[in-house]
């Protein structure tokens, strides 16, 4: 299973996203899992990850990146969700990966790890659901060891304004899991206090991009 801790108020009172996630949540595989399968995979290779490392993902959900981690890191997934939360724990169990992976229910916004916790930190696909997403990046950095790497996938609106077709197209559902697909990357990270290394596309027609960002 998972552990539930965190600030009481963000996880006992149901945001809109929350809702969102609850009843999307048994097609959420079916709908994001190959499609953003690339995306995911780039961003847990840019991580660089070194044996004993200890990796915080946050708003890991389903846990559709679990298996994509080496096995000699450990792994803590993070996400408000339970019921995102219930599924990454079936695939936990089911899969039974090799090395140390363990769950807690949180709220990005008040993460209750100590400074300088983790060595890297990874966010994939989840900070344009965020309330709050630069507090969630702030609480992020302050709980990974300065100089950390971070990596953020995610839709931006930046790149080719001809891929904003497929923002309206996916209008309808990005708004019932309060989903942002216009999030300013350049601001999100002055804002953040994180330093862009590179910025990549990722998946189908580069729709996505990832940050690999370090921590000053």
């Amino acid at each position: 299973m998972f552990t539930r801790t965190g600030n009481a108020k963000g996880i006992d009172s149901e945001t809109c996203a929350q809702r969102g996630y609850r009843l999307f949540a048994p097609v959420y595989d079916r709908v994001f899992g190959q499609s953003l399968h690339h995306g995911r995979k780039a961003a847990i290779e840019a991580l660089e990850c070194e044996p004993g490392e200890r990796i915080l993902e946050l708003c890991i959900g389903s846990g559709l990146s679990l298996e994509l981690y080496p096995s000699d890191v450990v792994l803590v997934g993070a996400d408000l969700s339970r019921d995102m939360l219930l599924l990454a724990a079936r695939r936990l169990r089911q899969s039974r990966p090799e090395g140390s992976r363990s769950l807690v229910q949180m709220d990005a916004e008040r993460l209750a790890f100590a400074d300088g916790s983790f060595d890297k930190a990874v966010v994939l696909f989840g900070v344009a659901g965020l309330p709050d997403a630069v507090r969630a990046m702030q609480e992020l950095r302050r709980v990974c060891r300065p100089g950390a790497r971070i990596v953020i996938a995610s839709r931006f609106r930046s790149g080719p304004k001809w891929l904003r077709v497929f923002d309206l197209l996916l209008a309808p559902l990005y708004r019932f899991i309060a989903y942002r697909s216009d999030l300013d990357p350049s601001a999100l990270l002055a804002k953040s206090g994180l330093d862009l290394i590179d910025m990549r596309p990722v998946n189908l027609l580069g729709y996505s991009s990832v940050l690999v960002c370090r921590s000053p």
